[in-house]
């Protein structure tokens, strides 16, 4: 019988680095990445009006680059822009910036280094991928964050390497349970760290609503790390249909039952998030893209005025709702100080 895919499931209390040594130690980090290996740290930075809960957070990010350091060589932080998204900006407001400076690691923007092409005719949907060169010279180490997402239901170890692909991504968001499965074929993660410091419970993976979860998980199984996840999160791992098709794809297991959780047990562990629903962004874009208009708005200059409307559409809810989000992680005797002087004042 084959041995289970192991799932370290941690609690956090005082101390944010020591609860992720703890999930490294537990699932096997250093026999799964080589020694003096270079590693892509994969971030989620994907929202430039970001509140704590939406993005890895930066003392999340600054442990897990001080847990590795002694195992690793060289470290690079990646990520990649979006239509909707300046990454760069991003990177200076979530607080990512100061950390890559202080730690003195690497910062990358994916979409601006080189392309590479890699075929794959088995793919289901992508059988020809543009990936940034950088995850064919690094290992892949993905940060995702516990969240949860209108078009996916969680978002989490798989979902992070959607951000592998180039900026136009958002063309297969009705197919998005084979492209997952298809770039992860192509960008698979050698280990994933999750971030369920803060994570996001409702209209995620943006507009919902911080969710202090006090959890790190960690494996080297990607889906079976989300399937935990999912039960963490009050969600059954049956109604993430990407989970099932990655797992028909040899690229993990979603089966509970050969699943080692180590560290918590799942059942103490668990807390509810609540589930997402299509904000107004969401739901006209799934309608259009459903409609014999499809071509007239995503394929023509109108595209700009969607994406005008959908920016301004973010702004307005930021404008009313972020600084309730950002009150909540600012009081927090833990994770509180590392939002010092970001966000709304």
């Amino acid at each position: 019988m084959p041995s289970p895919s192991v799932v370290a499931l941690e609690p956090v209390t005082d101390d944010v680095l020591a609860a992720v040594r703890r999930a490294l130690a537990a699932s096997g980090f250093e026999q799964a990445v080589p020694k003096g290996a270079h590693v892509a740290l994969k971030v989620n930075l994907g929202w430039d009006l970001l509140i704590p809960g939406s993005i890895t957070s930066p003392l999340f990010l600054e442990a897990v680059i001080e847990a590795i350091r002694p195992h690793v060589g060289r470290i690079s932080v990646v990520e990649s822009d979006q239509v909707l998204e300046d990454i760069e900006a991003a990177y200076v407001r979530s607080g990512h910036a100061e950390v890559v400076r202080r730690t003195g690691v690497e910062w990358v923007n994916m979409s601006a280094g080189e392309m590479v092409w890699v075929d794959r005719p088995d793919n289901a949907v992508l059988q020809r991928i543009e990936i940034p060169k950088i995850l064919q010279e690094a290992v892949l180490v993905t940060l995702p964050v516990m969240k949860t997402h209108a078009k996916t239901v969680i978002t989490g170890s798989l979902k992070n390497q959607w951000g592998c692909l180039s900026k136009m991504r958002h063309e297969y968001h009705l197919v998005l349970d084979d492209a997952l499965a298809d770039i992860n074929s192509v960008c698979r993660p050698r280990f994933a760290i999750m971030d369920g410091t803060i994570g996001l419970e409702g209209n995620g993976p943006k507009s919902g609503f911080p969710k202090v979860a006090d959890r790190v998980l960690a494996s080297a199984d990607p889906v079976a790390l989300d399937t935990v996840q999912a039960l963490v999160m009050g969600i059954d791992p049956g109604t993430v249909r990407h989970l099932a098709t990655c797992a028909a794809r040899g690229l993990g297991t979603n089966d509970p039952a050969a699943i080692e959780v180590r560290g918590m047990g799942v059942e103490a562990a668990r807390v509810k998030f609540r589930p997402a629903k299509h904000n107004a962004v969401s739901v006209v874009e799934t309608v259009l893209r459903k409609s014999a208009l499809k071509k007239l708005f995503f394929n023509t200059p109108i595209f700009d005025v969607c994406l005008w409307g959908a920016k301004n559409y973010y702004r307005i809810w930021t404008a009313f709702e972020a600084r309730r989000c950002w009150d909540v992680a600012r009081r927090h005797p833990v994770y509180g100080p590392q939002w010092k002087g970001l966000g709304p004042a």
